[in-house]
């Protein structure tokens, strides 16, 4: 599907180039046209957009309780630049426990839900003009691309390899990009890297990543993962764990909203190298703490 595209207007009344020329998302578009066929009263099984209904599927009782709970202690105010000490502790112990991924506090960005991770990746590490690799179909990587002025550089995948990037995909278009976006279970596919396949595509990140050393800024994989504890009857993996080299290039998007039925509480976390995290939580809210 080709995204929307608007043309800036010519008279003195526009606004901003990015603002008047933002693609639209084609994903959030067909869901507004099922929510209006709804409102209607038409029966639809809707496929789109990865929400839930809470009729369905309620938030953990433990989760709105305890939520309830914190808002009556009068924890309402604005929280640390990175996050409540507390809560990212707990996301250190949570990948400790259910990922084998070792990492630190300080390693740990807490956001309001998964996308300002995205976008902090996205400006952090991507100058204009940087070249950004990501298969398709994937997930408004095109808008981030232009929000960031990054030059997208596609990698059309299909049922022959599950709609997932193999390296040898990947390998002729990593060469001096900035970024390498992957995102597993995939939205919209919800296909799943096999260990093979990711380890062999992490091994073509360290090997750009040796060609360039010393010379260039190295090229970083942006892992979004969000999906992952529902997975069923297959093993869900992660760069990490298959190539511990990848600690220094790797940035993990997570959060509750998927794997809790949570997708209005948005709360999200990043894992990454402590400098880009830091960079991340300057950027998203301007201050420290």
């Amino acid at each position: 599907m080709v995204p929307e595209t608007r043309t800036p207007r010519a008279d003195g009344n526009r606004y901003s180039l990015l603002a008047e020329g933002l693609i639209g998302s084609p994903i959030l578009k067909i869901a507004a046209e099922v929510r209006a066929l709804v409102n209607q009263g038409a029966k639809i099984c809707n496929l789109t957009v990865g929400d839930f209904a809470p009729t369905e599927f309620p938030v953990p009782e433990l989760l709105s309780r305890e939520l309830a709970t914190a808002v009556q202690r009068g924890e309402t105010n604005y929280p640390p630049s990175s996050g409540m000490p507390g809560l990212r502790k707990a996301v250190v112990e949570f990948c400790d426990r259910r990922l084998g991924l070792k990492t630190e506090v300080d390693n740990v960005l807490i956001t309001a839900g998964a996308r300002p991770l995205i976008y902090g990746a996205y400006r952090v590490m991507v100058d204009p003009g940087d070249r950004v690799v990501f298969p398709v179909p994937s997930w408004n990587n095109v808008h981030y691309c232009q929000t960031s002025g990054g030059v997208a550089v596609t990698v059309a995948c299909d049922a022959k390899t599950a709609f997932l990037p193999t390296a040898a995909m990947l390998r002729p278009k990593l060469r001096d990009a900035r970024l390498l976006v992957l995102n597993s279970p995939v939205n919209p596919t919800g296909t799943v890297f096999t260990a093979e396949r990711l380890a062999e595509i992490c091994d073509a990140v360290l090997e750009e990543n040796e060609r360039r050393a010393g010379k260039d800024r190295p090229l970083y994989l942006l892992y979004d993962q969000v999906y992952w504890m529902l997975t069923f009857g297959v093993e869900h993996v992660h760069p990490v764990a298959l190539r511990p080299e990848m600690a220094r290039y790797t940035i993990y998007v997570d959060g509750i909203s998927k794997s809790f039925a949570a997708t209005g509480l948005r709360v999200g976390w990043g894992v990454g190298p402590t400098t880009i995290i830091q960079q991340m939580a300057d950027l998203l809210t301007r201050r420290r703490a």
